[in-house]
């Protein structure tokens, strides 16, 4: 199972922002507690649409789609020169498949900021900065093995040249998810888990008095940098969503609407990781199960069939197929898409979509 990685500065509210997302209850500490073990949790992503399947079919097994978050210990400035967990934080950045970013945009006296005051742009900065400097250093060791050969085979030169352009491309202190590569060269720096080429999400973490953008410091910087980046935000006000973890459903639902917030940012935040992944989720349909399967983008209908069970890859003749909007829009008739010719037939090589219910055809 992919999972998302939870980074950002010490006392940024990362265990607050994994415990609203996870509803896991990790102990959260107003100091930097030195812990370097994560804190993992598997968590269902939501779905309006498998909901509603799940209303429709009533099934004896219901199984949403599911994504993993870990909470990293916080990085310190200079990680990668060794300050703070130094490389002990950065060897657990490494297994994650994609970076939530938590950027504390709150103030609070009794816990001090560790860079003195609150700039969403700044901490950003030296967060990125530290993966870029141990993107440097890998590049660097390999580029110094790699010279101090008398002759490169071919692959070999070709590694170097990519390095090299990598290391171009940090120096710039532009992060390698930015960089254009083929398909080769992705697969060719694989094996050095840069931490940079990873996917980014950013969590500007708010208190409850901050709905307004005016009332969060450097929020005009922050947003001149995101915008030149390109970074991807997702806002949640981390203590208050994790106090109302405590209350009820109809108490949760009055108290978002007394502050205007329309939707829990648990639940914005998960489907934007889940998306930013790279995953996508079709669905089975019966009265026995409805599941939604996580698949990667561009995959097609042989690979979702494997997704289920390898015998349905090796055996697939064709897949049955009908998207969920036509199904609703059909009023959850099958037979009513079947005669519009919305519940198609479709071959290995179909490239299924997110929201596609899949019935898989094989023989083994």
């Amino acid at each position: 199972m992919l999972n998302c990685g939870i980074v950002g500065l010490p006392l940024c509210g990362k265990t607050t922002v994994f415990n609203v997302i996870t509803k896991a209850g990790a102990e959260v500490k107003p100091y930097a507690s030195g812990k370097t073990d994560p804190n993992r949790a598997v968590v269902s992503v939501p779905d309006r649409r498998f909901d509603k399947l799940v209303e429709v079919y009533q099934p004896k097994r219901e199984v949403p789609a599911q994504v993993e978050f870990v909470d990293l210990a916080g990085l310190s400035k200079d990680a990668s020169k060794g300050a703070g967990l130094g490389n002990a934080f950065l060897s657990f950045v490494g297994e994650s498949d994609a970076l939530v970013h938590v950027i504390r945009c709150f103030d609070n006296p009794e816990v001090p900021h560790p860079e003195g005051d609150v700039a969403p742009a700044r901490d950003w900065e030296i967060v990125e900065m530290e993966l870029i400097f141990r993107d440097l250093s890998v590049i660097e060791n390999r580029l110094n093995r790699l010279n101090s050969k008398k002759k490169l085979q071919a692959e070999e030169e070709k590694e170097k040249d990519l390095l090299e352009r990598c290391r171009k491309f940090l120096l710039e202190e532009r992060p390698l998810r930015d960089m254009e590569m083929t398909k080769e060269e992705i697969k060719l720096l694989k094996g050095f888990a840069f931490l940079t080429v990873k996917p980014e999400l950013v969590v500007l973490n708010l208190d409850e008095t901050q709905v307004d953008e005016s009332s969060i410091p450097g929020m005009e910087a922050f947003k001149k940098l995101a915008a030149d980046r390109n970074l991807q935000v997702v806002k949640l006000f981390g203590r208050m969503e994790m106090d109302l973890l405590d209350l009820d459903e109809e108490e949760q639902k009055e108290f978002m609407a007394d502050l205007e917030i329309e939707e829990p940012g648990r639940e914005r935040l998960i489907s934007a990781a889940y998306r930013l992944l790279g995953l996508i989720s079709f669905f089975t349909v019966g009265k026995d199960e409805v599941k939604a399967w996580t698949i990667r983008e561009n995959s097609t209908a042989v690979e979702a069939a494997g997704a289920i069970h390898t015998d349905l890859a090796r055996g697939f003749i064709r897949a049955q197929v009908v998207h969920y909007d036509d199904f609703e829009a059909n009023n959850f008739s099958m037979a009513k898409c079947r005669e519009k010719g919305l519940l198609r037939l479709e071959g290995k090589e179909y490239i299924v979509k997110d929201g596609d219910i899949i019935e898989i055809r094989f023989n083994v």
